[in-house]
């Protein structure tokens, strides 16, 4: 993945909207044999063999696979990071499939927000900067800035740290100004890359109770790589790559509670 800066830099090209009639109003993803394949001198790797799939608003979806599986450069293309050597990608109506480096940036920062397993703050700056950093991108205003990373703050539940920087922040709460970061822009999905990777296991399912409840009262679609099936269990469905392919595509009838299980476990020292 790339850092923070890079995935959030300003477009230089303009706008393309081109409307795709057969997608679904209720879809945010639709991907139709998707293909990529990587040339290495006379060697080529097929990372991606032919993958359809449909992931609709409000979905919480967990993508999972083994090292090799491919499951990173699907996460690449969703997220705008590359493009596919074939197939089509309809991103929220919006064909994104063969646009340009500077088009998939400002696709970025319009409709994706990305969280990871490092968090990928800026050291020397607080957190209510790190989180108003997306919007400087889009040219929204100082007081908008403001307002909307102190909601998001909020939302997480870091209100009163506004002006702390990471080094004064716990793994847990680093990774919080990561999520708020990630919604300021209003996008139509998070991609939330090993975002418990980092974090012991108690702060592990704060993380994914933030993300349930955001995806349950707010209706953000989110996707979360991990390779922890455990972690799996709180999405309402489950992915899973293997050799370039979707080898299962499981929906999760009874997803983890994580605020419920957040109230049985000890509280830390």
């Amino acid at each position: 993945m790339q850092s923070i800066a890079e995935i959030h830099r300003p477009a230089r090209a303009p706008r393309v909207e081109l409307k795709s009639p057969a997608t679904s109003e209720r879809s945010v993803i639709e991907l139709d044999q998707i293909h990529k394949v990587y040339s290495t001198g006379d060697v080529e790797v097929h990372a991606l063999r032919g993958v359809s799939l449909t992931i609709n608003k409000g979905e919480f979806v967990a993508i999972m696979g083994a090292s090799g599986s491919g499951k990173s450069t699907m996460m690449n293309i969703i997220g705008c990071l590359d493009r596919p050597t074939r197939g089509a990608y309809i991103l929220d109506g919006q064909d994104v499939s063969e646009l340009s480096k500077d088009e998939r940036a400002d696709i970025r920062n319009r409709k994706i927000g990305f969280v990871f397993q490092g968090f990928n703050l800026l050291s020397r700056t607080s957190a209510l900067e790190n989180v108003e950093l997306p919007m400087l991108y889009v040219g929204l205003d100082a007081g908008e800035r403001h307002r909307r990373a102190m909601e998001a703050l909020k939302a997480v539940g870091l209100e009163g740290r506004e002006p702390s920087h990471p080094n004064q922040l716990s793994g847990g709460q680093q990774q919080r100004v990561a999520i708020a970061r990630s919604l300021v822009n209003r996008p139509s999905l998070i991609l939330a890359d090993e975002p418990t990777g980092n974090l012991d296991s108690r702060t592990s399912v704060e993380v994914m109770e933030i993300f349930q409840r955001l995806n349950r009262e707010q209706g953000i679609t989110l996707i979360l790589v991990t390779h922890e099936p455990d972690i799996a269990e709180y999405a309402g469905r489950v992915i899973v790559f293997k050799d370039g392919r979707i080898q299962r595509d499981d929906k999760v009838l009874e997803p983890r509670d994580a605020a419920r299980e957040l109230t049985l476990l000890p509280l830390e020292d």
